[in-house]
């Protein structure tokens, strides 16, 4: 995945399997933090994330038009600041991409996924507060 230089804005290529480990701008060497809010991926960052990444990551499935999905936006981001570096925070737009929806047979939203090593952990539809999605985070 991409990761800008806060320092330099340097484009850094971060392989998924090292997001959490802070590695280093190849321009100006300055720490790259791990993300602390949601990153909002395609099909093809979902899978390598998913599949590489050593921490449990939260996959909020959700839609502009969808009024509780605009609910759980602060949640979602409380979530990935409150777990910055133990755990990583994933948004699927539906609309963009139907193909993750139906790969995880998503059929009402905001959808929850948890995930761990590539295999799905828990899943669940429906608002909830970051509380409860830290609970099952911390439980992957």
């Amino acid at each position: 995945m991409v990761r800008t230089c806060p320092a330099c804005g340097q484009q850094n290529r971060v392989p998924a399997a090292r997001i959490a480990e802070q590695p280093h701008c190849g321009k100006c060497q300055s720490r790259l933090e791990p993300p602390d809010e949601p990153l909002d991926v395609d099909a093809a960052e979902f899978d390598e994330i998913t599949t590489s990444a050593k921490l449990p990551v939260l996959v909020d499935f959700w839609a502009e038009w969808c009024g509780p999905c605009k609910l759980a936006t602060s949640e979602v981001k409380r979530v990935a600041r409150d777990l910055t570096g133990r755990a990583l925070v994933l948004k699927v737009n539906t609309e963009r991409h139907p193909e993750l929806a139906n790969r995880f047979q998503v059929r009402g939203i905001p959808n929850f996924l948890v995930m761990k090593d590539g295999k799905k952990i828990f899943q669940q539809a429906g608002l909830v507060d970051h509380n409860e999605m830290q609970r099952w985070l911390e439980t992957a």
